[in-house]
């Protein structure tokens, strides 16, 4: 699961300027439609919820609405949830398993907690299956100086205009082959350094905030995941993506330092979810199960410790 070569744009050791950048967004088309395959999902969903555009990508001809989707009968007593997909594009059951969630198992919280879901932070890239966004940069690491590209500063703004108290947030990610076979590459020639390939997970893990792990929720969402997909074992130094196996399935890593979209808010309870679809022991179908399974083990962790804490 290795791969080393040369990216096809840029002067090896030299970062790219405006020209490789440009030539490297020619080189990306349009293989699926967000409105056909997000919008017109959330246009389906029942009436308990709404949907709220927050923001908007101008990339003329191409315009994108940013949605999220919250209940109706919104209860500001109650905890709030946050669960975004799709900040990588091109990471697939992050954006269908959010709206899986949404309509199979959202419904089924309101009246204990509160929900917002984010299917699709990043249209242009899951329109061109791309991780970056237009301008080759790195959503899952612009969370962070009020968001430094529009698709994070979009949702910040907007959940920081709510004032709400999140006590879960659950970032719905996949670590694919395509990582090693164009991603990397592509980082290391944007960015002039050298390749060094990494070994693909095979299987489902997760990444707790290493300034705030809660080793106990990360673990129950493995818990829930291993009976639907298998999970992800370490590698033969112990690690899962270069960062040390801590319990099956989990490793802790740097998330708001880092501008992960999972470290951005304040909840008690974090993480990123990462499956992969790749793998000869899954379907796409399972990876977007896994990813519910995870939400859903999330949020029933979270409330069992909130409605069993003493009340002053």
């Amino acid at each position: 699961m290795t791969n080393a070569h040369f990216y096809p744009i840029g002067t090896p050791g030299q970062p790219w300027g405006d020209a490789e950048r440009a030539q490297w967004r020619a080189a990306q088309q349009r293989q699926r439609s967000y409105f056909d395959d997000v919008v017109i999902a959330l246009e389906q969903l029942p009436d308990d919820f709404d949907v709220v555009q927050y923001g908007q990508l101008d990339h003329a001809p191409d315009h994108y609405p940013l949605f999220a989707v919250v209940n109706r009968d919104w209860n500001p007593a109650l905890p709030t949830v946050l669960v975004t997909g799709g900040v990588h594009g091109y990471e697939t059951s992050g954006v269908h398993g959010a709206l899986q969630f949404l309509s199979d198992k959202a419904l089924g919280y309101v009246g204990r907690a509160n929900v917002i879901v984010a299917p699709c932070v990043s249209p242009w890239g899951y329109e061109r299956i791309q991780r970056w966004n237009r301008e080759a940069i790195d959503p899952n690491r612009s969370f962070r100086d009020g968001g430094q590209i529009e698709e994070a500063a979009s949702l910040m703004r907007w959940i920081a205009s709510r004032g709400d108290a999140l006590l879960v947030h659950l970032d719905l990610h996949e670590t694919t082959d395509s990582d090693l076979q164009e991603f990397d590459p592509a980082r290391c020639a944007r960015d002039g350094k050298e390749l060094v390939p990494e070994t693909i997970p095979d299987g489902f893990y997760v990444i707790g905030n290493s300034e705030d792990p809660q080793p106990a929720f990360q673990q129950a969402l493995i818990a829930a995941v291993e009976k639907v997909t298998h999970i992800a074992p370490a590698d033969a130094n112990g690690e899962l993506v270069g960062m040390p196996l801590q319990s099956p399935g989990v490793v802790w890593g740097e998330s708001r330092s880092i501008g992960a979209c999972a470290g951005f808010t304040d909840a008690r309870y974090a993480t990123t979810t990462e499956v992969y679809p790749d793998s000869p022991r899954t379907t796409p179908a399972e990876c977007n199960q896994a990813q519910v399974a995870a939400i859903c083990a999330g949020i029933d962790f979270a409330l069992a410790q909130v409605e069993t804490s003493p009340k002053r």
